[in-house]
């Protein structure tokens, strides 16, 4: 197995700033409380997070599922079909990024209103 060295963000040459860049996406932000709750399949995804494209939801649970913190399980039954769930690790993210929901919902408000104050429009663009 290879070593691999402590990460630093901060150095533009260290490779977890691509973790961090796939972390920072909208759609892992919105998916991982999703996957909290328990085992989904896709369909079930596509529901929960209203927007998505089929493509960026396939894209966002495989770079997740390369750094593992989603497993995916195939079910080879008469229809198969396929669940995505948290891994241990990703349980332990997803915890964090909740905590990150309830601040903005939280904090809704009073940053829209300071946006709205700062452009002069009510959803803070011009």
């Amino acid at each position: 197995m290879q070593s691999v060295q402590k990460a630093d963000p901060w150095s533009a040459n260290c490779p977890s700033r691509a973790i961090i860049s796939i972390l920072a996406s909208k759609w892992v932000l919105l998916l991982l409380p999703q996957l909290r709750k328990g085992p989904k399949r896709n369909g079930d995804l596509m529901r929960a997070l209203d927007g998505v494209s089929q493509k960026m939801l396939t894209q966002t649970l495989r770079d997740l599922e390369h750094y593992g913190i989603v497993a995916r399980h195939n079910y080879f039954e008469v229809p198969p079909h396929v669940e995505y769930s948290l891994t241990r690790i990703g349980a332990s993210l997803a915890e964090v990024v909740e905590s990150l929901d309830e601040w903005v919902i939280k904090n809704y408000r009073t940053m829209m209103n300071s946006a709205a104050s700062a452009s002069g429009t009510v959803d803070g663009r011009s």
